[in-house]
């Protein structure tokens, strides 16, 4: 039960700065303005992480690796431990540090994929309720690039933007897929 209580933890705290790094990416990616209240808590809370290795780690092409690659790290530490303490990683050897590094980026993406949805649905909630509040200009910028090849497909009908759905549903099949990955990985563990 301790131990249990040490994961669900570790997976909150963890998840929690992998969640906020990757806003963070996805902010700048879509570059959508960081003078609101959810791109100042985001800055907040990962900026004494991100500067320092920026000085190593520059950007590319606009993307902030730094932030991606810390993300990842987080979920490389969580899943180390993770499956240390159910006893299925004895040793530190190259097979299993490449699966846990595997598992942490399938765990990353999983987290990329929640947080585009919960962005589509911001998005769409704001569009419905108040198009104008400070936020949804954010949501807005970080999911136009994601909805514009399927609003190219799918006309609204009788106003009404069905796109979202049409993304939310890809989205979700991409859960599916990540899943599975991650299911056909788990094996590799116990064989090494």
């Amino acid at each position: 039960m301790f131990t249990q209580i040490i994961l669900f933890i570790l997976d909150t705290v963890c998840g929690f700065l992998t969640l906020a790094l990757l806003v963070r990416f996805a902010m700048q990616w879509a570059r959508a303005p960081f003078r609101n209240p959810l791109g100042q808590f985001i800055v907040a809370v990962t900026d004494w992480m991100v500067r320092p290795l920026r000085r190593l780690i520059p950007g590319l092409f606009g993307l902030d690796l730094a932030s991606l690659l810390l993300a990842w790290l987080w979920q490389v530490a969580y899943q180390g431990i993770a499956l240390g303490f159910s006893g299925v990683l004895h040793a530190v050897s190259p097979a299993p540090t490449l699966v846990v590094a595997l598992l942490a980026l399938l765990e990353m993406a999983k987290i990329s994929l929640y947080l585009v949805m919960g962005a589509v649905i911001v998005s769409a909630v704001f569009s419905w309720v108040n198009p104008y509040a400070p936020l949804a200009d954010v949501f807005n910028t970080m999911t136009r690039p994601l909805l514009r090849p399927f609003r190219r497909i799918i006309p609204p009908i009788g106003g009404v933007d069905l796109s979202p759905l049409a993304l939310l549903l890809v989205l979700q099949i991409a859960l599916f897929v990540v899943a599975n990955l991650r299911n056909s990985v788990l094996p590799l563990i116990l064989m090494s």
